[in-house]
C-alpha cells in the first residue's frame, strides 16, 4: 500500500535559546535593495524550492537554468524556517530565527539579493516550534494583529518577498495556551495581508490553521497568493478556494522522490492545468537529473547545474 511521505526534518523546528528574538520596527532595509534583472521568460508552472538553511544555502536555487532559453528552473526560494516562540512571562507568541536563519537574514546582501536580481522571489516560511504557540490560538484580534506585524516588519527590514505558513509543531495547549480557535489565523492573514497587499502570502496547507479559513462572514482563501500539498511524493489537491493557477497538489523532496514519480506529478501539473509545483530540499550538490525530471515536463527543457 502506497504511504504518504511525510516530510520535514525536526532540525528546523528548534530554537537555539542564545539567541535573541528580532526586535521589530520602523526600520531601514538590510543591505541595498534587489535591482531585478528579469529572467528569460519560460511558460509554465511556477515552481517553489524550499531549502533547509540548517543545512544548506538558500543559493542553491539559483543554480539551476533551463537548457533551452536559460530562464530560472525554480521562480521563489523559501527559507526554511523561522519559528513562532512563546513568552511565558508576557504570555505572547514572537517571532524567532535560530542562528542559521538570523545568518542568512544577516547577510541578505549576499545569500538573497543574487537570487533576487535573478527575478527568484524569496520568502520566509514560519513554523511551530514545541511551546504551545501557533497561528491558530491567538486569543483575540489584537495579538494577531501584533504578530503579523512582525511577520510584515521583517520582510520590510530585509527586504524579502513575503511569508509562508507551516501550521506544524505548535503544540498547541502547551504552556497555558489555548487550543485552536476558529478566529485566530483569519485576524492574522486578514491582518498580515493589509500590511503587505503586494507581497506573496502562501500556505502549507497543513495543520489547525489550513481548516479554519473562515470567520464572521469573512474567507480568507483568495488573501492567499498560493496553496500547496504537504505531503512529499503524492499528488493531493489543497482544500481553499483558490483558481487553479495558485495551487501545486504536486509535492516532490528532491533526492528522495523518485525521478518517475517527480516526472509523473509534473506531467499531471501541466495536464490539469494547475500552476504551481513543489519542491523542497534542494542541497548543494548537483541534482541537475532529478530537476530536469520535472523541468523537462513542466517547461519542456532540462535542467543545467552552474556551481
Amino acid at each position: 500500500m502506497f504511504h504518504l511521505i511525510r516530510r520535514r526534518v525536526r532540525t528546523a523546528a528548534l530554537a537555539l535559546s542564545a539567541i535573541a528574538a528580532l526586535t521589530f520596527g520602523a526600520a531601514t532595509p538590510t543591505g541595498a535593495a534587489a535591482a531585478t534583472t528579469p529572467a528569460p521568460r519560460k511558460q509554465g508552472p511556477t515552481s517553489v524550492a524550499y531549502v533547509e538553511v540548517n543545512n544548506h544555502s538558500i543559493l542553491n536555487v539559483g543554480k539551476y537554468t533551463l537548457a533551452n532559453g536559460g530562464g530560472n528552473a525554480f521562480d521563489v526560494a523559501v527559507i526554511f524556517a523561522a519559528n513562532i516562540n512563546y513568552n511565558t512571562d508576557t504570555k505572547t507568541a514572537y517571532l524567532h530565527f535560530n542562528e542559521n536563519v538570523q545568518r542568512v537574514l544577516d547577510n541578505v546582501a549576499t545569500e538573497v539579493r543574487p537570487l533576487q536580481r535573478k527575478g527568484i522571489k524569496v520568502t520566509l516560511s514560519v513554523l511551530g516550534n514545541h511551546q504551545g504557540a501557533g497561528f491558530a490560538n491567538f486569543p483575540s484580534q489584537q495579538a494577531a494583529s501584533a504578530f503579523a506585524k512582525q511577520l510584515s516588519d521583517t520582510v520590510t527590514k530585509y527586504g524579502l518577498d513575503g511569508i509562508d505558513f507551516d501550521d506544524e509543531y505548535a503544540k498547541y495547549g502547551t504552556n497555558g495556551t489555548g487550543r485552536p480557535n476558529s478566529s485566530s489565523f483569519v485576524h492574522l492573514v486578514t491582518a498580515l495581508r493589509a500590511n503587505m497587499p503586494d507581497k506573496i502570502i502562501s500556505l502549507y496547507n497543513i495543520g489547525p490553521s489550513a481548516s479554519r479559513l473562515s470567520y464572521g462572514g469573512v474567507n480568507i482563501s483568495s488573501k492567499f497568493d498560493y496553496a500547496w500539498n504537504p505531503y512529499y511524493g503524492t499528488w493531493r489537491v489543497p482544500g481553499i478556494a483558490l483558481p487553479k493557477t495558485k495551487l501545486s497538489p504536486a509535492a516532490v523532496a528532491i533526492g528522495s522522490t523518485s525521478q518517475s514519480t517527480a516526472a509523473s506529478l509534473a506531467r499531471r501539473t501541466v495536464r490539469e492545468g494547475y500552476g504551481v509545483y513543489l519542491t523542497y530540499n534542494l542541497d548543494g550538490t548537483d541534482r541537475s537529473t532529478d530537476v530536469s525530471a520535472f523541468t523537462r515536463e513542466l517547461y519542456g527543457s532540462d535542467a543545467v547545474y552552474t556551481p
